[in-house]
């Protein structure tokens, strides 16, 4: 594909998508997420009921009188994506989910552009593939969803440990990050990532965004079905009990969601994700309420 397709392919993205952007721009991206801290506007004079903690004390001493900080939230979010480019990402019965992966990321990714945020991404197999720093700007978020949509990886294996361990050292101070996956595979065990998953939550806000296809969720297995196992390129025999035994596993997935406290969505391809998009964003807006 030449780089004038690709330029094509990443506008009709930017296209498809810039609808749901207006909508969530139109209040629920902007309220669902506070800033990452406060910044001091100005001083005003103290009244009861005001926190002592907050008394300027130089300003008092020139004014003879007690006066108070006022600070403002600070609305500049630093917004980074991780995005799973493993083989299973590249499943699909009712459309491949990496294309709904890419244009998640796209909506996510225009949506901070446009809101003044600061906008990274990092593709991930069971290593760190692709990194970009978190920039503003729409030729920036451009180049975001090119290498979602374009990229080439190297490993098919997904293993997220290096790209939760790369984020906490990379980003200090405190982010959105979407985690957009299907959870699926070895690497996903719940037992395995659990305490850095876990840490990378307290230290950002971290919202897994689970993406899957209709066929993983509610398999009709009658017999032995034979798949191929599209990260390490295998064919194998699919039995109703191991079928079970991947329900279980996202089961799994699920219950360390909630005992981590983080809130996530989930997706199925083939399907309108705006409306899971928008509960959520609703629901993080009530909340913050």
């Amino acid at each position: 594909m030449t780089e004038t397709e690709v330029l094509k392919k990443v506008r009709r993205i930017e296209i498809k998508t810039r609808k749901v952007v207006d909508t969530l721009l139109g209040g629920d991206y902007r309220s669902s997420f506070r800033g990452k801290g406060m910044e001091f506007h100005d001083v005003r004079e103290y009244t009861i009921g005001d926190d002592v903690r907050t008394i300027d004390w130089k300003v008092t001493a020139r004014m003879n009188h007690p006066y108070v900080k006022r600070f403002i939230e600070e609305r500049e979010l630093n917004i980074m994506l991780l995005i799973d480019l493993s083989g299973s990402s590249l499943f699909g019965s009712r459309g491949i989910k990496r294309h709904t992966m890419a244009e998640i990321g796209a909506i996510l990714a225009f949506s901070a552009i446009r809101n003044n945020d600061r906008v990274g991404l990092l593709l991930f197999t069971d290593m760190v593939e692709k990194y970009i720093p978190l920039e503003k700007g729409r030729r920036h978020g451009l180049r975001i969803i090119r290498d979602i949509l374009f990229f080439n990886p190297e490993n098919r294996a997904t293993d997220p440990l290096p790209s939760f361990e790369f984020i906490l050292h990379a980003i200090k101070r405190r982010g959105i990050v979407f985690l957009i996956s299907d959870f699926m595979g070895e690497g996903f065990k719940p037992d395995r990532i659990r305490k850095t998953f876990s840490v990378l939550s307290r230290k950002h806000d971290l919202i897994p965004i689970v993406v899957r296809d209709p066929l993983e969720v509610r398999f009709p297995v009658s017999g032995i079905i034979t798949v191929s196992d599209l990260e390490n390129g295998e064919m194998i025999g699919l039995l109703p009990g191991e079928v079970k035994r991947l329900e279980k596993d996202y089961r799994g997935i699920k219950e360390m969601f909630r005992e981590t406290g983080v809130d996530w969505i989930e997706i199925l391809t083939g399907q309108d994700y705006t409306e899971p998009l928008h509960r959520f964003f609703r629901m993080r807006a009530r909340r913050r309420r």
